[in-house]
């Protein structure tokens, strides 16, 4: 077998030389555009120093203005404002819960329709593909009256107790109950220990019972099934409860009930923020009551001092 001449070869060697060119060429070609580019972006703005600057600088903000103008309304009117952010409904929960609201965080889910109690019916919308599907227009409502309760409540000066046993629970009820501040929130993440409050004088025996508050005013409990032994020792305190109740519950067991799904997060995050910031609100008025209180205190103690001096 013969091996090719070089004068056979050398027709491939140029064509191969001159395709090697031209990808070197092309590349120190977009290296450069490149470069260019980056030295564009990187270069500093030019700087406005005569009077034909300022008018020229002028004059092309007015143009892009009279385009964005002309073409809005051909094109999308989509702002930061108008655009959807997912917000973080645990560390900046709304002021007002919506129906779309709870809707979008699964409110409405709730158990199979062969477990729903009698009590229930009158919060059930109906049911879909076997599950009870929540009404939302009666939950909203009793949200909003859950509010107005923990905000009077704090602005009495109560003690609100945010109850919320499950592993996910447990930094909802917390970052609830750092809003109302630490003389007026206070939470359970743990399991609530039988006799807390039945048994108070043996449970809290170090301290004294007379000058300490140890039962609450107000408690807000996110898992109500698994908190039945607080619930009952609540109702033996006289100890208003508000809870959020599923399908399956009988919403007799709070005395405020908000029928939404217990076990999603989100709706605990949701309806637990809603209440907090209404506690905060209810802390917030008190404050400002003690002060028009302490100002009206020492407008009459002037007074008097007045009309002795007189």
């Amino acid at each position: 077998m013969s091996l090719p001449t070089t004068a056979a070869l050398r027709p491939w060697l140029a064509a191969s030389t001159r395709c090697s060119s031209s990808r070197t060429a092309s590349r120190s070609l977009v290296g450069a555009v490149r470069c260019q580019s980056t030295a564009t972006a990187s270069s500093e703005p030019r700087r406005l120093e005569t009077q034909a600057d300022w008018e020229d600088f002028r004059l092309q903000k007015g143009k892009v203005r009279t385009l964005i103008d002309t073409f809005s309304e051909y094109g999308s009117t989509q702002t930061d404002e108008t655009t959807f952010h997912l917000r973080d409904s645990l560390h900046k929960p709304p002021r007002n819960a919506t129906v779309s609201a709870l809707l979008a965080a699964g409110a409405h889910f709730g158990h199979a329709s062969t477990r729903m109690n009698p009590n229930f019916m009158p919060y059930a919308y109906g049911t879909r593909a076997g599950i009870t599907v929540i009404d939302l227009d009666s939950t909203l409502p009793l949200l909003r009256r859950a509010a107005n309760v923990t905000r009077a409540v704090a602005r009495a000066g109560g003690q609100i107790l945010f109850i919320g046993t499950r592993p996910d629970l447990k930094p909802v009820v917390q970052k609830a109950a750092e809003r109302l501040g630490p003389q007026q929130g206070y939470y359970v993440g743990e399991r609530w220990l039988p006799g807390t409050l039945t048994n108070k004088r043996e449970f809290f025996k170090d301290q004294n019972l007379d000058s300490v508050r140890v039962t609450p005013d107000l408690a807000i409990i996110l898992n109500p099934v698994a908190n039945a032994n607080a619930i009952r020792e609540f109702a033996l305190e006289n100890v208003p409860t508000i809870g959020i109740i599923d399908s399956n519950v009988d919403p007799r067991l709070v005395m405020y009930p908000i029928p939404a799904n217990d076990e999603n997060a989100r709706v605990a995050e949701l309806i637990a923020g809603v209440l907090s910031i209404a506690g905060r609100e209810g802390v917030a008025l008190r404050q400002e009551d003690l002060r028009n209180q302490t100002f009206k205190e020492d407008k009459k103690a002037r007074q008097r001092s007045f009309r002795h001096g007189a």
